[in-house]
C-alpha cells in the first residue's frame, strides 16, 4: 500500500483505484463511497450480535434489505472509479500494457490483502478461506479494467447481458453433479458445488463450510454490477449533455433497471448470497439512482457543507475496511471476564461495561456501540484529511 500526503490528492482516493486528480471528477464519488463504508462500518460492528434491528441484517436468503445494498454499491463504485482513472489512457489510443499492468498489480494487492484478512490472527493455511470480500472486489476490479480498457461502451452492453443471462442459465439450468436437477439453495446449487470442487469445504465460509458468498461463479454477475458503475460513469463523461439531462435520464434509466430486477426476480429471486442477476439489476438501478442525486447535489449545486464525514471516509476507504476487521479480530484475543460472568473479547468486555447498562433495549445499546465505532473513525480518518494522508492500493 501507498502512502501519500499531497494535499492535492486528498480527494482523489478511490475504492480501490486511486489516481492523480482529473479534469471533471466527482466530489459525489467520493461521498458516495464515503456514506458506503461509514454503512459498511456500521452493519459490520454492532455490540452484541443477538440484538439487531432487521434492516441492519442481511435477508436470511432471498430478498434484500438495506445492508444487503451496500457491497453492491462498493462493486458500482469500483466500475465508475475505474472509468474516471482510466479513461485519460483509452481516449489517448496508445499502449496500454504499462496501464493493464497496474490493473493487474492492484487486483493482486487487494486479492493478498484479503487472504490475509482470511489469515488473521492464526494464519492456519490448512482452512483459510479463499474467497471474500477484497477477493470479489480484486477480480471484478480486475476483469472491469481489462473489458473497459479493450471494448467500447457497446460492447460493454452486451457483455453485462451475457454475465447476467449466461449466469441465469447456468443456476437455473444446468444439472448439478451428484446432487441432480438445478437448484438455487444454499449447499446445494452449481456455485457451491463448483467451490468445493476447487477450493474444498476447508477453504470456504467459515459459517458454512458448503458454499460461499463470495464464490468463483458469482464472479460473473458481480461483474455485471461493475458494469453497470461503468457504464454510469461514461454517461456522466459525456460532454454533448447538460448536467440536467444527465441526471434525468440517469434516474429513467436506473428505474428502469430496478424495475427489470424486480420483473426477474418470480423467476431468478433477488438474492445477495448467490449474487443473482435481478439483485444486480436491482441494487445497480438503485446505485444509479443514488449517484445521480448526489451528482446533482455536490457537483452540479455544489453543496457541500454536510459532506465531510463521507470524504474522509470515501479517501481511505481500502484502509479503513482492513484495519477495522483487524482491530476486530485483534481485540478478540484479549480474554476478559464480563458482567454475566461469561468470557469474552475486549470489545465485548468494553461493550458489555461502557454501553450495555444504560440502554434499557438492547436493540439501541447495540446500535450506539456501532454508532460510536464510527465517531471514532471519524477522528482519526479526520485527522488524516487534514495532514492530507492517503493510503492507496
Amino acid at each position: 500500500m501507498q502512502r501519500t500526503t499531497k494535499a492535492a490528492e486528498a480527494t482523489t482516493g478511490t475504492l480501490p483505484l486511486a489516481e492523480a486528480s482529473q479534469p471533471g471528477r466527482l466530489i459525489s464519488l467520493d461521498v458516495f463511497r464515503g456514506l458506503t463504508v461509514m454503512a459498511m462500518i456500521l452493519v459490520n460492528n454492532p455490540g452484541d450480535w443477538g440484538h439487531i434491528y432487521p434492516p441492519l441484517e442481511h435477508a436470511e436468503w432471498n430478498g434484500c434489505t438495506p445492508t444487503d445494498l451496500i457491497f453492491p454499491f462498493f462493486l458500482f463504485i469500483v466500475g465508475v472509479s475505474l472509468v474516471y482513472a482510466l479513461d485519460g489512457v483509452k481516449r489517448q489510443g496508445g499502449p496500454q500494457g504499462a496501464v493493464l499492468w497496474r490493473v493487474l498489480r492492484r487486483a493482486a494487492v487487494l486479492f493478498g490483502l484479503g487472504l490475509l484478512l482470511s489469515l488473521y490472527p492464526k494464519f492456519d493455511f490448512s482452512v483459510v478461506r479463499v474467497m471474500g470480500v477484497l477477493q470479489r472486489i480484486a477480480l471484478v476490479f480486475l476483469g472491469c479494467g481489462f473489458i473497459f480498457l479493450k471494448t467500447s461502451w457497446r460492447t460493454q452492453v452486451w457483455l453485462l447481458i451475457g454475465f447476467l443471462v449466461g449466469y441465469a442459465v447456468l443456476m437455473q439450468l444446468v444439472p448439478v453433479p451428484g446432487f441432480g436437477p438445478a437448484n438455487l439453495e444454499p449447499a446445494t446449487n452449481l456455485g457451491a458445488w463448483l467451490d468445493r470442487l476447487v477450493f474444498g469445504e476447508a477453504h470456504l465460509w467459515k459459517q458454512s463450510r458448503t458454499w460461499d458468498p463470495e464464490g468463483l461463479l458469482g464472479t460473473l454477475p458481480a461483474l455485471g454490477t461493475g458494469l453497470l458503475g461503468g457504464l454510469t460513469a461514461q454517461w456522466l463523461r459525456r460532454r454533448d449533455q447538460e448536467p440536467a439531462a444527465k441526471v434525468a435520464w440517469l434516474f429513467v434509466a436506473g428505474g428502469a433497471i430496478t424495475l427489470l430486477g424486480l420483473i426477474w426476480a418470480p423467476w431468478f429471486p433477488i438474492n445477495k448470497a448467490l449474487w443473482s442477476s435481478p439483485y444486480v439489476l436491482y441494487t445497480g438501478g438503485l446505485a444509479m439512482a443514488g449517484l445521480a442525486a448526489l451528482y446533482w447535489i455536490c457537483d452540479v449545486q455544489g453543496y457541500r457543507a454536510w459532506t465531510r464525514p463521507a470524504l474522509v471516509y470515501g479517501v481511505n476507504a481500502v484502509l479503513v475496511f482492513c484495519l477495522s476487521a483487524l482491530l476486530s479480530r485483534t481485540f478478540g484475543l484479549f480474554k476478559l471476564a464480563l458482567p454475566t460472568g461469561k468470557t469474552g473479547g475486549l470489545k465485548e468486555w468494553l461493550y458489555e461495561w461502557g454501553i450495555a447498562p444504560y440502554f434499557h433495549d438492547p436493540r439501541n445499546a447495540s446500535l450506539v456501540g456501532a454508532l460510536l465505532l464510527i465517531l471514532i473513525w471519524f477522528g482519526i480518518l479526520n485527522w488524516m484529511y487534514r495532514k492530507g494522508v492517503v493510503v492507496k492500493v
